[in-house]
């Protein structure tokens, strides 16, 4: 195994008396893809949000190699390299596409009142490197969809405002990607093109590390290399894809009794 890029150690999340992560302990490694699965309220989409600083642990520890992540906000966490997708589109769908990319990475541009004002020549090279920048990632996806750069978002296929959604969480280069349930709302087709999608832009780019929630099962076989089941907030399943459908735990998860 490489070295860990993300560990959790211990974590503890409460809404109030419900505990929608209990003690969780795990690891991600730098270069795989991991999947974590589990059934719905079973703590996923709260790793997620617990990991990008949406919400802060009651206890344990979140690290980001040995940077202790945990309480520090979003912002921070975008700048050490982790960024994200969300279940739901997050999109503007009046804005362009080039609109919605670098919205997502304003965080590393200069935007500021007097610059804006004074340093025109500066704003314009901005510009036009922001503009080379996403239509080459775009690219790397799909040609055409490069050409709808300054399209309204709204007028994409689902397929595409997912592609255009990943590009966004990956303009800044990042050193872990967070995809929670991307093929969300897509055919089974659509679902296994997005993921042959994901495997080529991730051998063409600077190489990050992914985690990904989904449901769909065939995805997960076709591209998780490991997998972290939860189930009420615990961990309760590690190993390969064929380990963990074998498992009778996963099993009793996901089907609320254990086969026989």
């Amino acid at each position: 195994m490489s070295a860990p890029v993300l560990s959790a150690h211990d974590l503890v999340v409460r809404f109030g008396g419900l505990v929608a992560l209990d003690g969780v302990n795990l690891t991600v490694f730098d270069g795989e893809i991991l999947g974590l699965l589990g059934p719905n309220g079973s703590g996923k989409t709260t790793f997620f949000n617990v990991v990008t600083g949406l919400y802060t642990a009651a206890s344990g520890k979140i690290l980001l190699s040995d940077d202790n992540i945990n309480g520090k906000s979003p912002q921070q966490i975008y700048r050490l390299g982790i960024t994200r997708t969300f279940q739901r589109s997050r999109l503007s769908l009046g804005l362009t596409v080039f609109d919605n990319m670098v919205l997502g990475n304003y965080q590393r541009l200069r935007m500021g009142l007097w610059f804006n004002l004074l340093e025109r020549k500066k704003l314009k090279a901005q510009y036009d490197e922001m503009v080379d920048q996403t239509h080459a990632l775009l690219h790397t996806f799909s040609a055409p969809l490069a050409d709808k750069l300054f399209q309204a978002a709204g007028t994409l296929t689902m397929i595409d405002r997912r592609r255009v959604e990943i590009c966004r969480a990956l303009l800044c280069g990042p050193r872990l990607v967070l995809l929670d349930e991307p093929s969300a709302g897509m055919t089974r087709d659509e679902s296994s093109e997005l993921m042959e999608d994901i495997l080529q832009i991730r051998g063409r780019l600077k190489p990050f590390t992914i985690v990904i929630i989904e449901h769909e099962m065939n995805v997960i076989r076709h591209i998780t290399e490991r997998c972290i089941v939860l189930a009420s907030g615990k961990k309760i399943a590690e190993g390969s894809y064929a380990q963990i459908v074998a498992d009778p735990q996963v099993q009793s998860a996901y089907l609320g009794r254990e086969r026989t």
